[in-house]
């Protein structure tokens, strides 16, 4: 488990930007079985997370469609939410970061880390947009 005082400012770089932590698995359980549509951003400390994964999901909030509601756990550090989250992603395997879109309870779209990794912020925030406009 990775130390508090290096998450903290990782976990903040998205919840300042309106996204809601959730910590245990009710709360991702609660989360996820909303109606509309719930953007969950598995946080890391990986370079790619902090390149492209968090800055790409920040810019993609800037279009016209976007998720009702953004949240988001931290790999490494929330385990139990990570676990939760992680049984909600099948049949995608474990990876962080990664990004899903949920749509009425419903998984419609997930991003995995091989689809982050070696990409930059706009590309992931352009793909993220298209992903909006259909789905939100």
């Amino acid at each position: 488990m990775y130390p508090e005082s290096l998450v903290k400012p990782m976990k903040a770089e998205l919840t300042s930007a309106g996204f809601e932590e959730l910590l245990n698995a009710s709360e991702v359980d609660k989360a996820l079985k909303t109606d509309g549509t719930v953007l969950v951003v598995m946080n890391s400390v990986c370079g790619c997370a902090a390149g492209a994964a968090r800055p790409g999901v920040k810019m993609s909030l800037t279009n016209a469609k976007k998720p009702s509601k953004l949240t988001t756990v931290f790999a490494g550090f929330d385990i139990e939410a990570v676990n939760q989250a992680r049984k909600h992603f099948a049949p995608y395997p474990p990876s962080s970061p990664c990004i899903a879109l949920f749509k009425n309870g419903e998984l419609v779209h997930f991003v995995e880390r091989h689809n982050i990794e070696g990409r930059n912020a706009q590309m992931i925030s352009d793909h993220l947009k298209m992903v909006y406009d259909e789905f939100c």
